[in-house]
C-alpha cells in the first residue's frame, strides 16, 4: 500500500490524552532505535530520519501544540525555494547567480537541491546571529544601551 501526502496536513494534540502523551514522550526521548509493530505483530525498525521527525512530533504534541505536515520535493524551482526562504523569486535568482546557492540549469530553468537551500538557510541564521552578538557585545562594552537613553538608571 503506497500512501501520499499532497498537500499541508495539520493534526492538533489530543485534549484528553495529557498522561499519554507525557509517557509516550518519556518512551521516545532517549535516543536509540524506534521500531512499530505490523499487523503481523513483527517490530519493523525506523530509520533514524523517520524517528527524528516521530520524536520531534510526539515532543511538540505532548507540550499541547499542533504540527504541520508539509511534504517538500528535493529539486525545487526558484518559486518554490522563494516560498521557503521567504524572499522574492529574483531574490533567490540573484543568490543563485552570486554562486551563494548552488543550483543546476538542466533546460531553461533553474533547479535548486532541497539539502542546498538548508545548507544556505543554516549559513545565512548563523551569521545573522554572529553579527548581531558582535553588535550586542559592542553596544554593551561601549555602554549604549544608557547612553542617549530618557529612562532613568534604577540599578
Amino acid at each position: 500500500m503506497c500512501m501520499t501526502i499532497d498537500a499541508e496536513h495539520t493534526v492538533l494534540p489530543p485534549a484528553y490524552a495529557g498522561g499519554e502523551m507525557t509517557r509516550l514522550r518519556e518512551a521516545v526521548a532517549a535516543s536509540g532505535e524506534l521500531a512499530i509493530v505490523g499487523a503481523d505483530g513483527a517490530p519493523i525498525a525506523l530509520p533514524e530520519p523517520v524517528a527524528q521527525v516521530l520524536r520531534e512530533v510526539i515532543v511538540a504534541m505532548a507540550a499541547g501544540h499542533a504540527v504541520t505536515l508539509a511534504p517538500r520535493g528535493t529539486v525545487l524551482t526558484t518559486q518554490q525555494a522563494a516560498e521557503i526562504l521567504g524572499v522574492s523569486r529574483p531574490t533567490v535568482v540573484r543568490l543563485l547567480d552570486s554562486g551563494e546557492i548552488p543550483h543546476s540549469s538542466p533546460g531553461r530553468h533553474r533547479r535548486v537541491l532541497l539539502a542546498d537551500l538548508l545548507a544556505y538557510e543554516r549559513r545565512s541564521a548563523t551569521a545573522r546571529r554572529d553579527v548581531l552578538d558582535a553588535m550586542s557585545a559592542e553596544a554593551a562594552d561601549e555602554d549604549a544601551y544608557l547612553r542617549g537613553s530618557d529612562f532613568p538608571e534604577t540599578r
